[in-house]
């Protein structure tokens, strides 16, 4: 980590020195979706976004196949509140157990025939919404269309008595006796002769008596659906603290909905300009403030991130804040600009801070600072030194999201061969740990390394093609470089949906992701 301001910048300090937490015991605790032993993964089952909602209590995924699972946590939580229990000195010894709750199509592919596309039912996204009469909301989109979902516990009843008499019919009641088959009867069940001629005109009205047997089923309910306010691949979602309100983000333009109004939404930010040629940047990533509902952040390709403050005017031309680092002179070299993209942000709960994902490293930044962030943490440091390889096998422009603690203590991020980094972000903190996200999970303490231990002149390309020869970094651990934590976002620079004004040399690689369909 390199610090760059005082320790009263920093989150979790005071303006005296605090003491450092202590360093947590990462374990494995569960799986979800294991598969049998040579059981072959579909491309439809592989998950491209997961989103725990704010109590922790409910997970969401979803998968390359349009489809949403649900699950949900089942170990027992102790009667006091986890605030009465800190008081009283007590430890929460169970750590969460989840289950499978339920699952739903949420997307289906389609084909836009009017611009010759084919949107894929992949959900980019999933967001979770504020609960109401214990249902459960969320959103989900794709490339192009974002739902509002409901689920909620359905009560099934069950007839087990009807106002039959069993000793004048058979077959519990089914099949009426030869008495009164011989007569006509009615639709409706009644009998053609007059009621008072019946003599088994009880039988003419069935109504259940007793019903049981309620089971419970979890119904999914798609509520609303936003479309046909895009021209470019949604890549972000993001709810607003108002809970009636949320946007929706793709490369150039940042679009406001309203929960309830599925048909208009309002267009608060464009960087589209009125030559295309001119452009020079793409948006990367937007989220909404935790708790001021009138401000929001987006990030760019360049590495800077902008505030807004909707208050200002309906059209957000000029931000309020740009958070951006200075270059050191003399450092900037041709890939000073692809790795510097910022791919993902996120705000910290007490609203104060952000924290960002480039290709090398997750930067902190304080929102009363906006000359540099208050933290770097390096992730991707030993690559630095084949960034030429990369570029030629694209490796270069894969995407990886980020994440805080709730108390703000330690932030992570996706890596290669499945690993992820946990960093502590406390004044003087060195905490570093690199974890790996697999059925029997190894802990690898891995300092920041400067060089790595052999060169990927041939390495990358095997891989991509299908080799087996694994990367080495300056542990000696081995990396794969085809296997990203977060391969769900990856946007090649191959894609053949990309417009044709950026298919030249450099330019192309500056706008990763910008998918023009005009």
């Amino acid at each position: 980590m390199d610090p760059k301001s005082s320790p009263d910048d920093r989150p979790g300090a005071a303006g005296q020195p605090q003491p450092q937490p202590q360093p947590l015991e990462w374990r494995f605790a569960q799986v979800f979706g294991e598969r049998a032993a040579g059981e072959d993964v579909q491309e439809v089952d592989i998950i491209s976004s997961i989103e725990f909602d704010k109590s922790g209590d409910h997970l969401a995924t979803g998968d390359k196949g349009g489809r949403v699972v649900l699950f949900e946590r089942t170990d027992s939580r102790d009667s006091s509140s986890r605030s009465e229990l800190e008081r009283q000195d007590y430890p929460i010894a169970k750590h969460p157990e989840f289950r499978y709750k339920t699952e739903f199509q949420s997307h289906e592919p389609e084909f836009d025939y009017l611009k010759s596309l084919e949107i894929e039912e992949k959900i980019n996204k999933i967001k979770w919404c504020q609960t109401a009469n214990n249902a459960l909301f969320l959103l989900s989109t794709n490339d192009k269309t974002i739902k509002y979902w409901k689920v909620q516990e359905k009560k099934v009843k069950r007839i087990s008595v009807m106002n039959l008499d069993t000793s004048q019919s058979s077959d519990n009641g089914t099949n009426f006796s030869s008495s009164t088959s011989s007569r006509a009867l009615l639709p409706n069940g009644g009998c053609s002769e007059k009621l008072y001629d019946c003599p088994n005109s009880d039988l003419s009205l069935r109504l259940p008596v007793v019903v049981t047997g309620q089971d419970l089923n979890h119904v999914a309910r798609c509520r609303r659906v936003y479309a046909h306010a895009h021209d470019y691949h949604i890549n972000s979602i993001s709810n607003n603290s108002d809970g009636e309100t949320f946007i929706s983000a793709d490369d150039l333009r940042i679009n406001l909905w309203n929960l309830e109004i599925s048909n208009q939404s309002f267009n608060i930010v464009d960087v589209k300009p009125a030559n295309m040629e001119d452009l020079t940047e793409v948006i990367t990533c937007a989220e909404f403030h935790p708790t001021h509902c009138n401000t929001l952040a987006y990030s760019s390709s360049k590495g800077s991130i902008r505030l807004i403050d909707l208050r200002q005017s309906a059209l957000c031309d000029n931000h309020a804040k740009l958070f951006e680092e200075h270059e050191a002179p003399g450092s900037r070299s041709f890939f000073t600009e692809i790795i510097a993209s910022v791919s993902d942000i996120k705000f910290a709960r007490d609203g104060r801070h952000i924290l960002s994902r480039d290709y090398m490293t997750l930067k902190l930044w304080d929102l009363n600072m906006d000359s540099g962030p208050v933290a770097t943490f390096q992730v991707h440091e030993y690559l630095r030194p084949k960034l030429c390889d990369l570029y030629e096998n694209d490796l270069i422009f894969d995407k990886f999201e980020c994440c805080l603690s709730g108390d703000g203590l330690r932030v992570a991020t996706g890596s290669y061969s499945n690993l992820f980094r946990v960093f502590g972000c406390t004044h003087g903190s060195v905490e570093a740990t690199t974890l790996e996200a697999s059925r029997n999970p190894m802990r690898r303490q891995v300092a920041n390394p400067t060089r790595p231990a052999r060169t990927l002149t041939s390495l990358t390309r095997a891989v991509r093609r299908g080799g087996d020869n694994p990367g080495v970094d300056a542990n000696g651990n081995s990396y794969d470089l085809s296997t990203n934590q977060n391969q769900q976002l990856k946007d090649k620079a191959e894609d053949s949906n990309a417009d044709a004004n950026f298919t030249e040399g450099h330019r192309n690689h500056c706008l990763p992701g910008l998918h023009h369909s005009l």
